[in-house]
């Protein structure tokens, strides 16, 4: 269908049994919110961790964006495109509660990564430091990147998790020494919903005079974020998950007082774009120095529609509303019998909710069978309730799987 038609089939997107839902943030506005996701109306979308539900708003940015390619052709980059991919750094820039000077838009969070290890690789030269660190729960790309760069002699320590759901600080601290030149690794976890005390971390690498990368992936739009306070070197995050915002358009969050160059500089990352200079290579002063090349236009409009809602809402009640779901969800899990993977601490759980099953592929169909959707990593089954979903979508998940 085309963007209009999509918006007419789903401009009266059902709010299915919301009303009855009391006591919750945004409660007051949770049938217009609903409203605003089609898949909503059909589904119990339990998934924002993986991939946040598409908006309506998202549809019609899109939809605009081929309008103005369609009427103006090239002549949107200067009138148009340009402006909106300025819109997006500073959305993405509000999620943390920083400006847009500190934000180079990304096509992921891998491509951050690389950027940022470029650099500090480079700067780190002169000092001998040639040590990574990072731990076994962070998601693989981080790890990847890095083992990948062993062949040119880079030192990767792992950090070992006890019980797979966190890391001790203390383990951290111990492996972060004078050698290390950055520590990498998650906000949240991706396999426990753990967070971890990112102030702490970051005190931990500047200690020991190491830069730090946060990758705040799973935390970003789901839990609020002040990366000015925490005092974090780098920040990587995107729209995909609880940002609503799609594939595509991931960002690097530059601390202003980081003021090392990246070796790989593009004609976005240059100060004068527009001369087409080919022999001036004057890096931008804020962040966009970082920038790999042409953003993806298209995925900034989709993602400026996901993050205009959940700005919208403020992610303080949006992590209100999704710590109350995800404890009522975990209550009626263990309620089931569910043996639930998550922190001791209630203080350290977020709104991933993870818990064992013998067979987690199979009660993933099982779910999606009965239109409630969710997914799983290895033996653990995933849910991830967002500020859109309800204590009867909660309802809905645990009777289909008392089904089972």
């Amino acid at each position: 269908m085309e963007g209009k038609d999509i918006l007419d089939h789903y401009g009266t997107a059902s709010a299915a049994g919301a009303a009855g839902v009391t006591g919750l943030p945004l409660d007051d506005r949770i049938d217009e919110l609903r409203g605003q996701f089609p898949i909503l109306s059909r589904k119990a979308y339990l998934n924002s961790n993986s991939l946040g539900a598409l908006s309506l708003r998202s549809i019609e940015e899109r939809r605009r964006f081929e309008e103005v390619w369609n009427e103006m052709g090239a002549g949107a980059w200067y009138e148009i495109w340009v402006a909106k991919l300025d819109e997006v750094r500073a959305s993405f820039g509000r999620t943390i509660g920083t400006g847009a000077d500190t934000i180079a838009l990304m096509s992921s969070v891998s491509a951050a990564i690389a950027v940022v290890w470029g650099a500090v690789a480079a700067s780190a030269r002169a000092t001998g430091r040639n040590r990574v660190v990072l731990t076994e729960l962070d998601f693989p790309t981080v790890g990847h990147h890095f083992l990948s760069q062993r062949v040119n002699g880079l030192e990767v320590e792992i950090v070992p998790s006890p019980d797979g759901i966190h890391v001790p600080l203390e383990s951290i601290r111990e492996a972060v020494d004078e050698r290390t030149a950055l520590l990498a690794t998650s906000h949240v976890f991706f396999t426990s919903g753990n967070t971890q005390d990112a102030a702490e971390l970051t005190r931990i690498a500047h200690d020991a005079g190491a830069f730090i990368l946060l990758d705040a992936y799973q935390a970003n739009g789901q839990l609020e974020i002040d990366a000015p306070a925490l005092g974090v070197d780098f920040l990587v995050g995107g729209a995909l998950k609880w940002l609503c915002g799609g594939p595509g358009m991931a960002y690097l969050h530059v601390n202003p007082e980081v003021r090392i160059d990246p070796v790989t500089l593009s004609w976005f990352g240059v100060e004068n774009q527009f001369f087409f200079d080919i022999r001036d290579a004057t890096p931008r002063s804020d962040a966009r120095r970082f920038e790999l090349g042409t953003p993806a236009t298209g995925v900034a409009y989709t993602a400026a529609g996901g993050l205009s809602v959940v700005l919208d809402c403020g992610i303080a009640a949006i992590e209100r509303r999704n710590r109350r779901l995800a404890e009522d969800l975990r209550d009626r899990l263990s309620d089931l019998g569910y043996a639930l993977h998550q922190a001791a601490d209630p203080a350290a759980r977020s709104a991933l909710v993870l818990f064992e099953h013998q067979d987690a592929a199979a009660a993933v169909r099982h779910l999606a069978a009965r239109d409630v959707i969710v997914d799983h990593r290895g033996p653990l089954v995933r849910f991830s309730p967002h500020f859109y979903n309800t204590i009867e979508d909660n309802e809905r998940a645990a009777a289909a799987l008392a089904e089972a």
